[in-house]
Formats: C-alpha cells, sequence, structure tokens
C-alpha cells in the first residue's frame, strides 16, 4: 500500500471523531451525536464501506477536542444552556430541547442591524456536510434577504485545520467554484488532500489549484496571507465557543444551535431554519 493511500485510509478511520487514532492501532468506534453509535469498523475495512458507514450518522467529535485542552478564555468560558420554559416559535411545530437549543447568553453576530445571522460550522471531508449542499444551494438561493449566510470550517486536529486553511485560501483567491470542487474531491472522492507533515500537504494542495488554473505564487501568497491566518483563528474561536461536537452544526443569530439529527432530517433541518430565522427577524 503506498503511502498516500495509507493516509486516506487512516483519515477515513478517524471520519468521525476529532481525535486522531494512534498509526499503529485501529481507530476507536466513531460516537455519532445524539444517536446510536455504529459498530466500529475492522482495521481492514475500505475506505468505501467506511464512507457508507460513516453516511448513518452525523460527523461527531469523540472525545475531547482541542478547546478542551486550550487554555480557559472569556469566550470558552461563556455560559450554553438548554432552552427555557419560553421558546421563540409556536408550540407543536418545534420542541425547544429537542429540535434546537437557546444559548445562554446570547452570542455575538457580525450582521449589522435589522439582519439575521446562520452560520454552518462544517468540514470539507464530511459526507453529511455534502449531502445538505444541494438543499443549502436551493436554500441560499430562495432565502429572504435580510438573512447572511456564514460558512466556517470546524476546527479539531491537524486534519481539520489543514482542510480549513484549503477552504479560506481558494476564498481569498476569489475561487468559490474551487471551493466546491474541492469538497466534492475531499468528501465525495476521498483524495483527502493531506499528506503525512504540512510541506507534503501544501504541495497536494498546491496540485490542486494548479490544476485548476490557480499560480503557484499566487496559491502560496494566499495561503500564507494574514487574511487567511485571521479567517483561522476566528474559526478556532468559534469552534471553542460554541462547544462543537458535531458537523453540520448551525447557528441561528448567536441564539440558537441545531443540527440535522435534532431537526428530524436535512429537508426538516432547511424548514427550521428558516422558523427561526423568520422569529429573529426584527426589521
Amino acid at each position: 500500500m503506498t503511502r498516500s493511500v495509507a493516509l486516506a485510509a487512516l483519515l477515513l478511520l478517524c471520519a468521525c471523531s476529532s481525535k486522531e487514532p494512534p498509526v499503529a492501532a485501529p481507530a476507536p468506534a466513531p460516537a455519532a451525536e445524539q444517536a446510536s453509535p455504529p459498530p466500529a469498523p475492522a482495521p481492514e475495512a475500505s475506505a468505501q464501506n467506511e464512507t457508507e458507514q460513516a453516511t448513518h450518522s452525523q460527523e461527531s467529535a469523540d472525545g475531547a477536542t482541542d478547546a478542551e485542552h486550550a487554555p480557559a478564555s472569556d469566550a470558552s468560558l461563556e455560559k450554553i444552556a438548554t432552552a427555557p420554559a419560553v421558546a421563540p416559535l409556536p408550540p407543536g411545530k418545534w420542541q425547544a430541547g429537542v429540535n434546537y437549543n437557546m444559548l445562554v447568553p446570547a452570542q455575538p453576530t457580525s450582521v449589522p442591524p435589522g439582519k439575521v445571522e446562520v452560520t454552518e460550522v462544517f468540514w470539507l471531508a464530511c459526507p453529511h456536510c455534502y449531502a445538505l449542499e444541494p438543499l443549502l444551494k436551493g436554500w441560499l438561493n430562495s432565502k429572504p434577504g435580510y438573512v447572511e449566510f456564514v460558512r466556517v470550517p470546524v476546527m479539531w486536529q491537524p486534519m481539520h485545520k489543514s482542510h480549513a486553511r484549503l477552504y479560506y485560501t481558494l476564498r481569498a483567491l476569489g475561487r468559490d467554484d474551487l471551493v466546491a470542487k474541492a469538497f466534492e474531491t475531499i468528501a465525495a472522492r476521498r483524495e483527502m488532500l493531506v499528506g503525512a507533515d504540512d510541506d507534503e500537504t501544501l504541495k497536494l494542495q498546491q496540485r490542486f489549484a494548479t490544476s485548476n488554473g490557480v499560480s503557484t505564487d499566487d496559491f502560496t501568497k494566499a495561503y500564507n496571507s494574514f487574511s487567511v491566518s485571521t479567517n483561522l483563528q476566528r474559526a478556532t474561536e468559534i469552534t471553542q465557543r460554541y462547544q462543537i461536537q458535531g458537523v453540520p452544526f448551525v447557528i441561528v443569530n448567536g441564539k440558537y444551535t441545531t443540527d440535522i439529527t435534532m431537526a428530524g432530517g436535512e429537508a426538516k433541518l432547511i424548514e427550521l431554519i428558516n422558523d427561526l430565522t423568520a422569529a429573529e427577524h426584527h426589521p
């Protein structure tokens, strides 16, 4: 088995966890958020079988995230609680604490008055995030003008951070088309674009970019830019602030959090986002 194939297999084995397993040991069974975990795959299981198994549960963190090992900060110490008795939506359709949680206190957003912010925390290798993409694209084409959509990559472990840097680099280059292509390459085709070390990762990602019309110099300049570093710091802060354990994870206006499992499915998640944003709109 070549080193690249072995690396891809290793990454697949830890796809549902924020903790990377030791190279010499098989990965533990992935812990699916709010669902019974599937049985752990045998170490010799194929990449295809692992991917198929992963699609049955939301992508989730397993054990301690980087946030739990980071020094305490004002952001990480803010209290996150389940919904109080008074819910913002009419009873009957959605249940607070079941379909969504309320944050106490509400968290700051980056949108102007009159706007409602919707943030999706995702991972370029997450099959569940990728499966949600068609619905999100449809929603983005029909959402109200007062809704501002923000996408933030999760920052658990080195492979997540490498994919986050690729995402922000392509955004800095103004190549959203390549973000979509990278998503497909990594999540659907399982070409991870992550090497055994930082140098190999950079070369793999450069090769991806140059094969799609980006010069090596332009890619490297954006890759090491201040704007990309700043965005990575913000993504780390959000991963910690919201104590994110699974993706895709949705935050509405800094007040409500939900996911596919809580909403009851991908289509229900879009419906819930619409109802929460409408409840938050105060023109």
